[in-house]
């Protein structure tokens, strides 16, 4: 295990920093609601991928590889919500009116709202249990005994992933006043519902 550690970890580094619909949306949350929204989105995150991992440990995922419906209702469902979201997002953009922070102040996010928006942004992409399933056994050393392997490689994965987010919460938070004005948070709102519907559009038409 200490052997194949240090490899895991670097691994999971570099997968954590590439760019996906979670970084879009906590990232997002961050500018419209503050760091406390930010960090539900991120916990809502992280609890989304730990499900995925011990779905994976327990051998569930494992009928996303097999079963084509399943896993092709889980890809439409999870386009919907991301092209959702992009629509929002656009809509916000088109409406115009105030910045995030006066926004804020007149309907506040609740941290459970954040949280849930994590949450399913991250299991809205059934890729991330086929991912779970094919990446975490590869650092399973020969004699380790599996299912506790794996619960512990997915709590230290999610632990990176964690410290990442925290970082990109804390310099959008820096920088949120800068952002928060009105004509530069309709641009950010426009670019992120555009990102958010081509991934959703990737995600519907894309092959497994």
């Amino acid at each position: 295990m200490l052997e194949t550690l240090p490899l895991f970890i670097g691994a999971t580094v570099l997968i954590s920093m590439a760019p996906g619909p979670s970084t879009v949306v906590i990232m997002r949350q961050s500018m419209r609601s503050g760091r406390r929204a930010g960090v539900a989105a991120v916990l809502g995150n992280e609890a989304g991928w730990l499900s995925w991992s011990v779905a994976a440990a327990l051998g569930l995922s494992a009928l996303l590889a097999v079963s084509q419906l399943a896993y092709d209702v889980l890809r439409l469902a999870g386009a919907a919500f991301l092209i959702w979201l992009g629509v929002r997002a656009l809509w916000s953009a088109r409406r115009g009116g105030p910045g995030p922070a006066e926004a804020a102040e007149r309907a506040p996010d609740s941290w459970g709202r954040n949280f849930r928006l994590g949450l399913l942004t991250n299991l809205a992409n059934p890729k991330a249990g086929l991912f779970a399933m094919s990446f975490l056994p590869q650092f399973v050393p020969p004699g380790a005994p599996v299912l506790g392997t794996l619960l512990l490689l997915a709590v230290v994965s999610a632990v990176i992933d964690l410290a990442w987010y925290l970082g990109i919460v804390w310099l959008v938070g820096a920088a949120r006043r800068f952002f928060g004005r009105p004509r530069v948070w309709r641009r950010l709102e426009r670019v992120s519902g555009v990102v958010l519907v081509a991934l959703g559009i990737r995600l519907a038409v894309e092959a497994r």
